[in-house]
C-alpha cells in the first residue's frame, strides 16, 4: 500500500486535473452557445437559396442547364470532404467521424460496393485530427484545411467548396460527398454523409435537408429571373455548394464543442469520485499509521515497566 505522503500527492494531482477539466468544460459551454447561434443564423439563407435553386433546376432540360447538375456517364473516381476538429479532448468525436467514413467508403460495405467495387476515393480533410487519422490509415488525402477560425466566415471556407467544384467540373471526380457531424442537441450529434455533387433534387440526394422550415400550404412562389436562368445558375450553384460546406462546418463545430463539454464534464465527475476514493484510502493509511505509533508507544511503555 502507498504511503500517506504518496496518497496526498496523488490526491493533489487529481484535484489539479479536475480544475483543468472544469475550466475546459466552461470554455466549451461558452463556445457551443456561439456555435449554435451561428448554425441557426445560416439556416434561413440556406433554405431560401435551396428554394430558388430547386425552382430553376426543375425547369425542362435540367442536365443541360449546368454541368454541376448533370450526372457523369460512369463513376470512376469519388471525392469525400471529411470534416473533423483540430484538437482532441472531445471524447470519441474525431475517431467516430473517421470510423464512419471508412465504413461508408469501404469497397465491401460502403458507397463503393457493388458495381463500384474498384472505384478509388480521394479525400479532402478539414481538421488536423481527421487528416492525421486518414493518413495513418493510408488514405489518399489530396488536400487539407486546418486551423480554421473559431467563428469562421463564408470566405474562410469558400476555398473548400471551390476545390470540390473544380474537381467535378474538370472531370477529375465523378461524385463528391460531404462527411460531417450533424448537431441535433447538446447530447446528440449524428455523423452524416451527404451527396454534394452532382446536386440532387430529391431521392438519394439530401440537399433538401437544409430546408428546415415546414412545408408551405399556400400557393407556390413565383420567380422572375434576370438576366436569365443560365447566368443565375452559374452564380448560385457554386455558391450553394460552398454554402453546404460552410453549413456542415458550423454543424461540426457545434457538435465538437458539445462533445468536448460532455467529455470534460464526465472527466470532472470521475475526478471527484477518484478524489473521494483516494481520500478514503488516505484516511485508512493515516489511521493505520496512528494505530501503529500507539502500539509502539504502548509496547515501549510495557517494556520499561517490566524492567
Amino acid at each position: 500500500m502507498a504511503s500517506a505522503r504518496e496518497m496526498r500527492l496523488r490526491i493533489k494531482s487529481v484535484k489539479n486535473i479536475s480544475q483543468v477539466t472544469r475550466a475546459l468544460e466552461t470554455v466549451s459551454a461558452s463556445k457551443v452557445r456561439k456555435a449554435i447561434n451561428a448554425v441557426t443564423a445560416t439556416r434561413s439563407y440556406a433554405t431560401k437559396a435551396w428554394q430558388v435553386l430547386k425552382h430553376v433546376a426543375q425547369q425542362p432540360g435540367r442536365d443541360s442547364l449546368h454541368p454541376l447538375l448533370a450526372k457523369h456517364a460512369s463513376v470512376k473516381h469519388i471525392l469525400a470532404v471529411v470534416i473533423t476538429g483540430d484538437r482532441g479532448l472531445a471524447g470519441a468525436y474525431n475517431s467516430n467521424v473517421i470510423r464512419y467514413t471508412s465504413q461508408q467508403f469501404d469497397p465491401s460495405t460502403g458507397f463503393a460496393s457493388g458495381q463500384r467495387s474498384n472505384v478509388p476515393v480521394k479525400y479532402i480533410a478539414v481538421g488536423r485530427k481527421g487528416r492525421d487519422l486518414l493518413v495513418r490509415r493510408q488514405k489518399n488525402v489530396i488536400a487539407e484545411f486546418s486551423n480554421l477560425p473559431a467563428a469562421p466566415t463564408f470566405m474562410d471556407v469558400s476555398a473548400i467548396g471551390h476545390l470540390a467544384v473544380e474537381a467535378y467540373k474538370n472531370g477529375e471526380v465523378d461524385e463528391v460527398y460531404l462527411v460531417y457531424t450533424d448537431f441535433v442537441n447538446m447530447s446528440r450529434q449524428i455523423t452524416t454523409v451527404k451527396k454534394l455533387l452532382p446536386l440532387e433534387l430529391g431521392g438519394e440526394g439530401r440537399v433538401e435537408d437544409f430546408e428546415h422550415s415546414s412545408a408551405s400550404t399556400g400557393p407556390a412562389a413565383a420567380y422572375e429571373y434576370e438576366p436569365d436562368q443560365r447566368e443565375i445558375l452559374d452564380e448560385i450553384i457554386p455558391r450553394f455548394t460552398a454554402l453546404q460546406v460552410y453549413q456542415a462546418i458550423l454543424e461540426s463545430q457545434a457538435s465538437e464543442h458539445a462533445a468536448r463539454m460532455i467529455a470534460m464534464r464526465n472527466a470532472t465527475d470521475n475526478a471527484k469520485e477518484l478524489v473521494g476514493a483516494l481520500q478514503l484510502a488516505y484516511n485508512k493509511v493515516r489511521q493505520q499509521g496512528i494505530t501503529n505509533d500507539i502500539l509502539d508507544i504502548v509496547g515501549g511503555a510495557e517494556a520499561l515497566a517490566a524492567k
